[in-house]
């Protein structure tokens, strides 16, 4: 398989930060996001098998790539007692579990308004004729509230199976769905915005 020069940079960025920060979680016992690395490899070697089918561009990798950072930073750099998901960015209201914006919440929104726009460049490089139509933008952006609850399964497998978990309870999960459905939403009023609706 061929692979470009400027896929070969964020290949070597993106396994330079999972190997690190896949070193800091076995120094400290961090097992929950063990699980998480291993998922991200297979969503690695997803992207790598599809490579030129797909012909994601260089702006999507990179943004792909520094999800994945943002995903790995949050669990593992330790902010005062907790951890950087933890971490209040600007207290926008409520309390607890359904206090507003967190680190964690933030990821959410970026990550799958990335995801969504992975889906569109997916929809109309494969369906060319779809593109500026309104199936090209409501099919990725339900296409990443899907993918999103995937990630909420993926996290419950994790509640399940490792104990002491950072994921959070119920109003988390409710706001990470909420957060997930922001970004995917907010994506494709931009690719509508940038390249137009006919």
């Amino acid at each position: 398989m061929r692979i470009e020069r400027r896929e070969w940079a964020v290949f070597w960025f993106t396994m330079a930060y999972v190997a690190g920060f896949t070193i800091w979680f076995f120094s400290r016992g961090n097992y929950e996001f063990i699980w998480y690395v291993l998922t991200m490899m297979g969503m690695i070697a997803l992207a790598a098998l599809g490579l030129r089918k797909a012909e994601f561009p260089a702006a999507l990798l990179w943004a792909l790539s520094l999800w994945g950072l943002a995903h790995m930073a949050g669990g593992g750099v330790p902010v005062g007692d907790s951890v950087l998901y933890n971490w209040m960015i600007w207290h926008v209201g409520g309390e607890g579990e359904l206090a507003i914006l967190k680190y964690d919440q933030a990821v959410h929104a970026y990550g799958f308004g990335v995801t969504a726009w992975m889906l569109w460049h997916l929809m109309v490089r494969h369906y060319p004729a779809t593109e500026g139509s309104w199936t090209a933008l409501t099919y990725p952006a339900f296409g990443a509230m899907g993918l999103g609850a995937l990630n909420e399964i993926i996290e419950f497998i994790a509640v399940l199976g490792i104990p002491d978990t950072n994921v959070g309870g119920y109003y988390n999960t409710g706001l990470d769905l909420v957060f997930n459905a922001t970004g995917a939403i907010i994506a494709v009023v931009t690719i509508a915005l940038v390249r137009g609706l006919r």
